[in-house]
């Protein structure tokens, strides 16, 4: 099998390759099994993202995100040097949210990190680039650790997980967590965890928020899952609790603001050649689907970096970690943050508008969301003209009944209130990917916006469950 460098060597224009001729394991892994699983809709996306702000939501996690376990003499070590993440705190009754970075401190990935003791390890919970890099750093560099890896349900041989996984989300799920749970829900601050007992089957919560919301995520054994669930379900039947189907879980990021799987900055660079050499073609980082408006020779123009991914306030340099020296050099640099941004409800018309009649026909744009790119890249400049960032998370979100997309803009553009111009659809009417009709590309302004994207958001997202 070829590597991933084999891949590139191969490539006279990587970026061309990931626009045009690949489909992503994102969308390999949501076949039509994956939609036998969980339900696209279980009443209907509009219901569903309204519960998540007026009553309650139960999101089924449990197919879709890849799990690393390590553990091992090392396993600490290893872990606390590949990250930006202090691990001075590291404590079994709380999580973290885990971020790596290249040696030239470009961001890798992110996941969740939950920490269960010196004998059973820590669990990194989706973001398949970060579980790659942990593995390969672990295997080649000399560290005493082990991993076990559980894939995405399409990709078991037996269609079964390690674990099952929920997100109670929304106003209400207090309340059905305090009837549910044997003895009541137990204060947890955010991002702590505990144990409890559901329908006589004990099962870890960890208290975070999806959709801006204060919530939990709660998981088991697999062979428990419709157990737990069932549970939840009839506790919640009096509040207002909605099943959530993929097509609602999905737009969750619009109002948490967080950003989905940025392309992974490993494409370049002599230092990562062997971590390169490690990847096989048919790794996720080979079979990325690049969409959008920008279009660049230069695959670095698609890079992030955990400033613009709103990451600061997890890089801690109380250690040696890779990266170290780049994001310190990154600090005495101008450079760009997270925002939201709200699109223009007369240009985004124009382009509905577009899809009748004679005349231009524009990208359409699909509802609740609108990427067709894994990762998605669209253009955002100034009213002068001037490149100033890079959306790559949109949708529409019925709370707000809003178009938004989510950004990393240049620091001095991103005053909220600032009006900039969101270029929509592909160059040369389109790429080859077999999901994108030949279109025209137009503008869409748009008006830049804290995260969370909505004030009700952000007083939940502070609410004490």
């Amino acid at each position: 099998m070829k590597t991933l460098q084999q891949l590139i060597d191969s490539k006279s224009n990587l970026v061309d390759y990931f626009y045009n001729d690949t489909i992503s394991q994102y969308h390999k892994s949501r076949t039509s099994l994956f939609a036998t699983l969980i339900a696209p809709e279980y009443t209907n996306w509009r219901e569903e993202q309204k519960a998540w702000r007026e009553a309650a939501v139960l999101f089924n996690q449990s197919h879709h995100m890849p799990v690393l376990y390590v553990k091992g003499p090392d396993a600490r070590k290893l872990l606390n040097y590949l990250s930006p993440c202090s691990f001075e705190n590291l404590s079994t009754d709380r999580a973290k949210q885990y971020i790596a970075c290249t040696p030239r401190g470009h961001h890798i990935g992110d996941c969740i990190l939950n920490y269960y003791g010196e004998q059973e390890g820590f669990e990194l919970i989706s973001g398949m680039p970060i579980l790659n890099w942990v593995r390969y750093n672990g295997e080649t560099g000399g560290y005493n650790v082990e991993f076990k890896f559980d894939p995405t349900t399409p990709y078991t041989a037996d269609g079964k997980r390690t674990k099952f996984r929920f997100q109670l989300e929304g106003p209400n799920a207090r309340a059905i967590l305090d009837e549910v749970c044997e003895g009541g829900w137990p204060e947890i601050k955010f991002f702590h965890t505990a144990y409890v007992t559901i329908a006589g089957c004990k099962v870890h919560v960890l208290r975070h928020g999806m959709a801006g919301h204060a919530g939990a995520e709660i998981s088991g054994p697999f062979a428990e899952m419709d157990t737990v669930r069932n549970a939840i379900l009839e506790a919640g039947q009096k509040h207002g609790l909605l099943q959530a189907g993929t097509r609602t879980y999905y737009s969750t990021p619009l109002e948490d603001g967080w950003i989905p799987y940025p392309l992974p900055g490993i494409y370049t660079g002599e230092e990562l050649r062997p971590y390169r050499e490690w990847l096989t073609e048919e790794s996720w980082e080979a079979n990325m689907q690049l969409g959008g408006s920008l279009y660049s020779e230069n695959i670095e123009d698609y890079y992030w970096t955990p400033w613009a991914l709103g990451y600061e306030r997890l890089v801690k340099f109380d250690h040696d970690f890779i990266g170290r020296e780049a994001l310190e050099a990154q600090l005495k640099q101008p450079r760009r943050v997270k925002r939201s941004l709200k699109w223009n409800e007369e240009d985004v018309m124009k382009v509905f508008g577009s899809q009748f009649g004679d005349g231009p026909m524009y990208k359409a744009i699909e509802m609740p969301t609108s990427y067709y790119g894994w990762p998605q890249a669209d253009e955002i400049r100034s009213k002068d003209g001037k490149l100033i960032g890079m959306s790559q998370y949109c949708g529409y979100n019925i709370n707000e009944r809003d178009m938004i997309s989510l950004c990393g803009i240049d620091e001095d553009h991103a005053e909220i209130g600032t009006e900039v111009i969101l270029t929509w659809g592909e160059v040369n009417g389109g790429s080859r990917k077999p999901h994108v009709e030949r279109h025209e590309q137009t503008t869409i302004r748009a008006t830049v916006s804290s995260i969370p994207y909505s004030k009700a958001a952000q007083e939940k997202f502070r609410a004490v469950i």
